[in-house]
């Protein structure tokens, strides 16, 4: 029986697809963007939206379980659960956040706090969606992807020098792969049902730590230098970050100068698959083409 595969051309989307495909799982990815995938050869691809009913029912075309992007953060239900239900889904292996387990009022009353409130209030709809329908559920809850550093790949590429606030700061951020090894466990196995796992890397990481070990990944020196906070909060309103975006953008990294803030790190991945998780040196191996110079995007 095909496993659905929506969000299957994101950072984790593409790995579940990739190792769904070693196990020799047949697989139909929904995207909507079918010609921009670049996806295995063997992976049925189809063109899908969860704002457009009417992509829903070729992908759905029998299909059991479902690896589900989560498109409650990003906009209104319009009934995609209910509807794959209808068609004969039995399980969800839902992408959700770490932020889905929080307490409330975690990260306090300013910017950070509203920031984690929003997303856990988001992802934790999405997840008693999914819960409610009566299908088997797990939720997936990654943390900090390392993916994130994705965003430096210009200043390295062509300075090799990453400029932000907080040089200390930093999160035990998880590798994609790590990610995708916990949903494809789920979406396999029965040994899944019903946990709602936090998924993160081994161990904080800094921000200076991070560029380091992409400068030795790609084979040259990269150094973090460190910025004014203020410095840092308006050249990203320069190139386009809205105020509430950076004020909690700056919140989120001070919150992990000292430590991890609201995000420690955990043991599911090496509970579920019985492997210790990748680091972020094996991340920033993994990516290095993305930073050197040839790289294009």
């Amino acid at each position: 029986m095909t496993i659905l595969v929506t969000g299957a051309t994101g950072n984790v989307g593409r790995q579940v697809v990739a190792q769904l495909v070693r196990a020799g799982q047949p697989v139909r990815a929904m995207t909507r963007r079918p010609q921009a995938g670049r996806l295995p050869d063997s992976v049925e691809v189809v063109r899908g939206d969860f704002e457009r009913p009417g992509t829903w029912s070729a992908a759905l075309d029998a299909v059991e379980s479902v690896y589900l992007f989560p498109f409650a953060y990003a906009g209104t239900d319009h009934g995609f659960v209910e509807e794959a239900v209808k068609a004969g889904v039995t399980r969800f292996v839902v992408h959700s956040a770490a932020a889905a387990g929080f307490a409330p009022g975690t990260g306090g009353d300013g910017a950070l706090g509203w920031h984690l409130t929003q997303e856990r209030e988001a992802h934790r709809a999405l997840e008693l969606l999914v819960e409610a329908s009566g299908a088997e559920w797990t939720h997936v809850r990654p943390g900090l992807l390392a993916a994130n550093a994705l965003q430096w790949a210009d200043q390295i590429r062509t300075g090799r020098v990453v400029r932000g606030p907080y040089a200390a700061a930093g999160y035990p951020v998880v590798h994609e792969a790590d990610v995708a090894d916990v949903a494809v466990a789920a979406l396999l196995t029965d040994d899944h049902v019903g946990a709602a796992y936090t998924v993160t890397g081994p161990a904080k990481v800094s921000q200076a730590e991070q560029a380091a070990a992409i400068g030795a990944a790609i084979g040259v020196p990269v150094r973090f230098e460190e910025l004014d906070p203020a410095e840092a909060r308006r050249r990203w309103l320069r190139a386009g970050v809205d105020e509430e975006t950076a004020d909690w953008m700056i919140a989120l990294l001070a919150d992990a100068v000292d430590g991890t803030g609201a995000l420690p790190p955990t043991d599911t991945y090496l509970r579920v698959t019985g492997r210790p998780p990748r680091t972020f040196a094996q991340w920033a191996h993994d990516h290095a083409a993305d930073f050197r110079p040839e790289a294009t995007r």
